[in-house]
This record gives structure tokens, sequence and C-alpha cells, in this order.
């Protein structure tokens, strides 16, 4: 690839999309031409649920061509779509011209189930991603207090709660090594908590404190908390942190978008946001400083917050830089700390399955009133007993109000369904939302947890779009990376970044190079309603494009390991350049 993209811009630029959204102010010429460049718009017909590409798809033989080579953009839309010589007839006096120099534009990626805001803290606090064993993440712990004054709360994320699942940490070796520090370490997908005896004592948390249904405090040999607090117990630490003030949310808020941005989002899904944080994105899109745009799901655990939108209704206009028009709801825990609800017991341990419900909090009374108020609803559910419950409850709503069953309902995750249930997403119209990168990552312990048998039906990506079921890809970070190649990768060959296993995980379930870059674009358009103004590129869409230094199309079929060394070149927002390299 040329790396004189963009060769008379030193460094990254980030600027607000919303700042910059209003109509050109020159008629006749376009504000920005794109010029030599591999454009794949997907507006041909959608590839069969087996993955064959429609008879319009730009492929002959099994190679794809891209099927533009320039986009003009006036006023934050598409006005062109097609030859160099087609967009250059738009070229104004004022009109900026960028060669591409043979990079690859593809329609603005989506990232439809996010945590952005825990993502810019993530970024500010101690990184455990990587960490292997206890006394690494310690010794981490350990360097950033000395740079902390005494007595001021650290912060860490990223352990995993599925790799360490046989061998949990607690408090002992963490409080020696940071003995005047409250410390809370979250793990990489948010079910576990691991603290130290001060953080403890800050919240008065003891062996008499009352647990929540659906959560386990571990206790030590003397009877008192051991400072590991999974599933719904971690809601014990999270209500005894002191609250972060507006602006440092603010700040953790932009700091995500931005790196999503340079990550070449367009569009963020944030899943189950809090009033807080949502106080800070209305200032931020007030102030027009969003950078990209953000679809919010409220809390459905935050029943002040949802009683006040309920009573006023989910956002009904698309083009906001903030639109709310969903709801996170929790149904189960996680696979990997064995608290997804399942049919049968666990593998690893018998007599156990999981919780689900009321059990974890689901206030199905107030799921009813939201979904009556026309929201959108997004139900993580992990087991295949939590993901039947919840189509189980859809289906009774459907019956009992048939109004609720347009509002293109989600589960998030989806991760492990029951073969006879696989058909009801279809049939009930339920979008699977769910994340390529966790099945790389769990394939480690994941048959451990559910067996051989049970295995086949989980990450079954082709599964259920061989029944039907829509589909929205996403990484649900921080918990996992959430670069586009990433997720590419993982999703057309099942395996890690090491390239393991030899031939993939469960290679059946393997998705093509157009699903997964649909999965990331004009299908998770759709999980927000958007189909209409984005997902494609074409005349009058809204100019909201990634651009990137490799083709995945033609990398899949010839070197898909390649795709995991991309970058991205430029990020495109309402037409105006959020980022570029």
């Amino acid at each position: 690839m040329n790396t004189g993209l963009f060769a008379c811009v030193i460094g990254a630029v980030l600027v607000s999309a919303s700042a910059a959204a209003s109509p050109a102010k020159a008629v006749g010429g376009a504000d920005l031409i794109l010029t030599d460049a591999r454009v794949y718009t997907l507006r041909w017909g959608e590839p069969g649920l087996d993955g064959k590409p429609a008879a319009d798809a730009p492929i002959s033989n099994g190679s794809w061509h891209p099927d533009a080579a320039a986009v003009a953009i006036r006023g934050g839309r598409i006005v062109y779509v097609g030859s160099e010589k087609g967009a250059l007839a738009l070229r104004g006096k004022q009109t900026r011209v960028i060669d591409l120099n043979g990079a690859t534009i593809i329609p603005g990626l989506v990232d439809s189930h996010t945590h952005f805001v825990e993502l810019g803290a993530k970024l500010e606090s101690v990184d455990l991603t990587n960490v292997t064993t206890e006394a690494e993440a310690v010794a981490l712990v350990a360097a950033r207090a000395k740079s902390v004054p005494k007595g001021e709360w650290i912060f860490g994320a990223g352990w995993d709660e599925g790799a360490w699942a046989n061998r949990y940490p607690d408090k002992q070796m963490l409080s020696a090594a940071v003995p005047d520090h409250p410390v809370v370490l979250r793990s990489l997908h948010g079910f576990a908590i691991w603290t130290n005896q001060a953080a403890l004592d800050a919240g008065k948390i003891t062996k008499a404190s009352p647990v929540p249904v659906g959560g386990e405090m571990r206790l030590g040999a003397d009877g008192q908390p051991n400072g590991l607090f999974l599933n719904r117990a971690a809601t014990m630490v999270d209500a005894v942190v002191p609250p972060e003030p507006p602006a440092v949310v603010a700040r953790h808020a932009l700091r995500g978008l931005t790196q999503m941005a340079a990550d070449g989002y367009v569009t963020v899904h944030e899943a189950g946001v809090p009033a807080q944080a949502m106080a800070a994105l209305q200032n931020l899109e007030d102030e027009q400083r969003l950078p990209i745009r953000v679809y919010a799901m409220l809390s459905l655990r935050d029943p002040p917050l949802m009683r006040q939108w309920i009573a006023k209704g989910p956002d009904r206009d698309t083009d906001s830089m903030f639109v709310t028009r969903a709801v996170k709801a929790y149904y189960d825990g996680a696979l990997g700390s064995r608290g997804a609800r399942l049919l049968a017991d666990y593998e690893d341990k018998p007599g156990h399955r999981g919780i689900s419900g009321s059990g974890y909090g689901f206030d199905r009374d107030l799921a009813k009133a939201a979904m009556k108020a026309g929201f959108q609803i997004g139900f993580h559910a992990i087991g295949d007993a939590g993901n039947r419950e919840v189509l189980d409850f859809l289906e009774g709503e459907f019956k009992a109000d048939p109004g609720t069953a347009g509002n293109r309902h989600r589960i998030e995750h989806a991760q492990v369904v029951a073969p006879e249930d696989q058909p009801r997403f279809n049939l009930l119209g339920v979008i699977a939302s769910m994340e390529p990168p966790h099945a790389v990552e769990d394939k480690a312990w994941a048959e451990a947890r559910l067996g051989p048998q049970r295995i086949l039906g989980a990450y079954a990506w082709r599964s259920l779009r061989r029944q039907g079921a829509r589909l929205t890809f996403n990484a649900d970070n921080p918990g996992s990376d959430h670069s586009i190649f990433y997720g590419l990768h993982s999703a057309i060959t099942r395996q890690d970044k090491q390239g393991q296993p030899p031939g993939g995980w469960y290679p059946a379930q393997r998705m093509t190079i157009e699903e997964a870059i649909r999965a990331y674009t004009n299908w998770s358009a759709y999980a927000a309603f958007r189909e209409g103004q984005t997902g494609i590129i074409a005349k009058g869409r809204w100019a909201d494009l990634t651009i990137m230094d490799i083709d995945p199309f033609a990398l899949a079929a010839t070197a898909p390991e390649k795709i995991l060394a991309g970058q991205i070149r430029a990020t495109i927002v309402n037409g105006k350049l959020v980022y570029q390299r």
C-alpha cells in the first residue's frame, strides 16, 4: 500500500462530526472527493443464508473486486459514487480532493455493543488484559500505587474471569503489596471484581453484608470476604466506589469515542447507559463535541432513569449524533464465571446451572413497560436456558401486545442456543447481536463448561444465519479487542491471533468476508433502524465511511492472516474527516 495516503497531514487528526455537520454553502461543487480508491459499496443483493454471494455481487471466479473507484460528498451526504471521472466532474473551487493511493473504502463501521465509557476509563486505569497470573497483576497495581497519593482509589480492568475460573485470586497478595489504596480490579467481561482489604474497609463490606440474589461473595478461611465478588455480587463493590465527577465521566466518554473513531467506527451502540453517563453524553452533543454517532441503550438496572424515559418515549429521529431508542437488560450471567443459565448442569460443575431472570435482577414489569413505550430491548443472554427464557418472554409479550413485536428486539451475545431454539430468532424477528472475538477467546475453556454436544450450539453464527436470523457483530469492548481486523479475522477463520487452532475452531460456523463486513455495517444499521440512511455507499446516504490500507475482500480468499495487520487510514462521519492517520 502506498504510504503517501494523507501525506500532507502529520499525525492523527480528530474533529467533532457534530460540530462540522452543517451543509456546504457551495451549491455546485462537492465538499470532498475521494479518488483512486477500492470502493465496496454493498449496494448489491444480500448473500444467501449459506453465504453464497448474490448474482449481482462484484465477484468473478471466487475473486472479489471493487464496484467503484471514487466517492463525492456534499453537505454530509454522498452525492456520487462511481468512476473517478464522474466524481471529479463535481469538483468546485472549494472542493478538497484526496488521492487514496489504492486504499479501500467500505461503509462506515458500526460496533453494535460497546462500553466506550468504560473503555475510556480503562485507558486511564491499570490494564490487566494480557495478564496471566495473580502475581503479575499485583505487580502492575503496586507500580501504579507509587504514583498515586495515599488513600486514593486505584482501578484496573481486564483479567480474564473465564480463564481464571479455577484459580480465582483473593485479597491476600494484593493487600500486602498495596495496603494504602483501595483497589478495584474489574474482570475482562465485568462479571467479577477483585479487591484488596482497603477497598473492603472503605466500603464497609463484611461477612454480614447482604449479597444480591444471583451473586457470590467469596469468603476466606477467617469467614470474612476474601476480596472476590462474582456475577451480581460485583454490584456490591460498584455501590461503594465513590461516584466520579460529571467532568470525569465526560472525559472518559470522549476518550472512548475518540479511540473508536481512530479505529474506524462511525457509530457505536452503548449498551446499558446509566443516568450519569446519559447526562454526560447529552452535554457532549449539546456542545457539538461528539466525534462519532452514539446509539444509546438505557440501563434497565436504573429504574428512575427508565421511568423517566418510558414517560416520554424513545427518540424517533435517526439523524442526531446522540439517539436514545433502546434498553439493555441483563437476563443471565456469564459462561466463564459459570453464571450463564443452562438447560442442564455445567459439564465442569455438576449440580449447577447458573442464574437468570429475577434471580439476576431482571425486572419483567419494567421491561414490559419499556416495550409498550416503543423501546427496543437488548437482552443480555448467554446460556441456552437464558436464551430460551428470553425467547419465551418475547413470544408471550408479542401475543399479548402485538404492537411490541416490531421493535427489532435483540439478544446480546446469544452465545449458547439450543438447536430447537435457533429458528425462533427468525420467527420472532429477534436480532442476534454477537461477538466474533468471544469465540476465539473462549475456546480454551468453553467446551469444558458445556461438553462436546452443547458446544455445537455455541457461538453458532452460521447455524443461526441458516435459520434466517438477522445478525449484527461487535466486540463488547473493553472486554475484547474491538479492532475490525481482529473481528473480521475471527469471523472468517474461527482462529485466534496466533492462527490457532489449525483449520479453525468448529469451522462450520465461519462466516464469509462479505457477511462479516455486512455484520459490522449495513446489518448493524438495520439493528438501529437506520438501514435507509447508512450501511451502504450510495447517492443520498450519509457520508459515513471507513478507509483502510488493506482489501479484506481480496485477502480473505488468499491470505486471511494478513487481515490482522490492517490499519485504519481515515474515518469520515457526516462528510468530515474525524480521524486520519
